[in-house]
């Protein structure tokens, strides 16, 4: 026992080298076994191998099982859950966990210096950090729980948690359940969630749910009662609404179906959705019993399911064309809520970057097709070129419609294929406005990264830019766990570890953070790609460059207005006044979209943007 503690009432304590400064008051039950093994997936000396501890990810059937082990983050687990059919890495990634721990039998448990812990009932084999906080807790067995002086760690009343690491952080309050987990840095359970079998990524937060058998990358929320995520990868930045009921098996034979979702995936009140689908970045699912699988390619899409004509409708570039506002303040929202001072897990909070850049492309080609497809079918009957024959043909008259007259695609209904596992239609909405949307968007996101690859370096020239950035477009890229990396460079990590070149997680880690430090050069230079994809160009001219640092200050005007004018839609719905007596009430109560604080933000990172473009375009002219 430390310096200067106080131990009241603790019925049995033992085995635990308590620090200093500690309060230990009214506990029933804190000790430690011969066997402990702070939450780590390992064995002690003499155990057999079915007492090992395993997560079974994104899969209820146990396909995808990991180990837990203190300092894991969602980029190991994502490997380690994806990368099934690689059997010498699968073996390579349990020696890299039973290397890191103590394997002998008879460990002491640590109470880290600064700690409270008061009116506990049982504690056992857990390792605590120091300033950690925990009152009222039923049941804590087998658990790391890390905090420190500047990242305290919080565990609140009638919390039962067994096998799993919490990270630096994080609070756990008021009820909630959690078993075979790993929660991230900076990371909130409250208010009688559920927590089993998952990992949840840093800076998320859940309250009141069901979470099972997930890996949930960074800065998730989930607040309600009523919604369940079951056997899920989701890519983070995501938000689950009351009665969102994701991925159910009880629609199948098995107990074997899964959901990927990308980022910013956003279900709507009182969504359901089968097993296995797929959905791309920044889908908005609106409210609907979705009783098919679904396979949804167009990122920043808004899905609904219309009953009354039993169609699925899809809005590609929903986001981009109706809600910038959201959009905008998403990308903020997350950067600012990042208090994590631990920052193991890098993450890309954008949605303007180079993975969700390549599903817009994806999409583009989607629509040429569709499009295609839906005029041939026009021309000829319902029989003719509906998928596969002629693609490029197909394609090339698609785009022809897309960029031509507004009313020859309004003429027709078109499809999409392949979307959804049933005979009914699924019809493409504004498939020429979208085509545009996802042309503009991939135009900001490729400008913004340029300005700001040139205002990083004052004195490089167009002709420096073109020499570094030039090459091909980087079209396959991974997020691990948050941290977009280029796919050649993930698979010569796993070449690595494979060949005992990583021989630790540490050493895994520490090839992570040097490839987050490339990033934004590999991000760059995609952004050179995609703006010669755009200009149809192999190479980029100095001329052509300046003329879109030009359209770029236009765009910043558009995207300035936009988030004004989706904002100030709340306040022009007669509904919304009916609850106030009066114009005056309601500004005082809600205040305006003028003084709307994001609104402001906006046109201040607005004006900052085209005072960078103008700055280049100064350079430019000087050269």
């Amino acid at each position: 026992i430390g310096d200067e503690c106080a131990l009241h009432a603790c019925n049995y304590l033992a085995h635990y080298i308590v620090g200093d400064r500690c309060i230990l008051m009214n506990n029933d039950e804190i000790h430690v076994s011969d066997h402990a093994k702070w939450g780590n997936g390992v064995v002690k000396q003499g155990e057999s191998e079915d007492v090992r501890v395993w997560l079974d990810l994104m899969n209820e059937a146990g396909g995808r099982s990991v180990l837990a082990f203190d300092g894991m983050i969602c980029a190991d687990a994502y490997l380690w859950a994806k990368r099934r059919e690689d059997s010498v890495l699968m073996e390579r990634f349990k020696e890299m966990t039973e290397a890191a721990f103590e394997h002998r039998r008879g460990e002491y448990g640590i109470i880290g210096s600064g700690c409270v812990l008061k009116s506990n009932h049982i504690i056992k084999d857990v390792r605590i950090g120091e300033c950690a906080y925990i009152k009222g807790a039923n049941k804590l067995k087998n658990l790391t729980i890390n905090s420190s002086e500047t990242e305290r760690t919080q565990i609140g009343e009638g919390v039962e948690l067994v096998n799993g690491i919490i990270g630096y952080g994080c609070r756990v309050f008021y009820g909630c359940k959690a078993v075979r987990f790993v929660m991230g840095t900076n990371s909130a359970l409250k208010y009688g969630a559920r927590l089993i079998h998952s990992v949840l990524g840093d800076n998320s937060t859940v309250s009141c749910c069901e979470i099972l058998n997930n890996l949930i990358f960074p800065a998730h929320e989930q607040h309600h009662n009523t919604s369940f995520l079951i056997a899920a990868l989701v890519k983070g930045q995501s938000n689950m609404a009351a009665g969102a009921t994701i991925g159910s098996n009880h629609n199948s034979r098995a107990n074997d179906g899964e959901i990927d979702a990308g980022r910013g995936f956003w279900p709507g009140l009182s969504t359901s959705v089968k097993h296995s689908s797929r959905f791309a970045s920044y889908c908005l699912l609106a409210k609907g019993d979705y009783r098919f699988e679904l396979d949804v390619r167009f990122p920043f899409a808004l899905v609904a399911d219309d009953a009354s004509s039993d169609r699925l409708e899809i809005m590609p570039a929903y986001w981009w064309m109706y809600n910038m506002y959201a959009l905008l303040r998403n990308e903020a929202k997350f950067t600012i809520r990042d208090k994590r001072l631990s920052r193991a897990q890098n993450i890309e909070f954008s949605p303007f970057a180079p993975d969700i850049a390549e599903e817009s492309f994806a999409a583009l080609e989607l629509l040429e097709r569709y499009v295609g497809q839906a005029w041939y079918r026009a021309a000829g009957g319902a029989e003719a070129v509906v998928e596969g024959s002629e693609d490029a043909l197909v394609r090339a008259k698609g785009k022809e419609l897309l960029v031509g007259a507004k009313e020859e695609v309004d003429a027709i209904e078109v499809l999409g294929y392949g979307i959804e596992n049933s005979n009914r239609r699924v019809v493409i909405r504004k498939p020429r406005r979208a085509y545009k949307a996802y042309r503009h968007l991939l135009r900001w996101y490729a400008m913004r990264a340029l300005i700001a690859y040139f205002a990083e370096r004052p004195d490089a020239t167009f002709q420096d830019a073109s020499d570094v950035l030039s090459g091909p477009r980087v079209r396959e890229w991974e997020n691990l766990g948050g941290q977009l990396v280029p796919r050649e460079k993930v698979e010569s990590l796993i070449a690595d570890i494979r060949a005992g070149t990583i021989n630790s997680w540490d050493e895994a880690h520490a090839e992570y953070a040097r490839l987050w430090v490339e990033y934004p050069l590999d991000k760059a230079q995609h952004a050179w790609g995609t703006l010669c994809a755009l200009l149809d160009v192999t190479d980029l001219e100095e001329p052509a460059f300046a003329r879109e640092v030009s359209r770029f200050m236009d765009t910043t005007r558009f995207i300035e207005e936009q988030v004004y004018l989706t904002r100030r839609k709340d306040y022009a719905n007669g509904f919304r006044k009916a609850t106030f007596r009066g114009d005056d009430e309601m500004h005082a109560v809600l205040g305006s979209p003028e003084s709307n604080s994001f609104v402001k933000q906006t046109r201040a990172d607005m004006e900052r943007w085209r005072a960078r473009a103008d700055a280049l375009l100064s350079r430019l002219a000087a050269e």
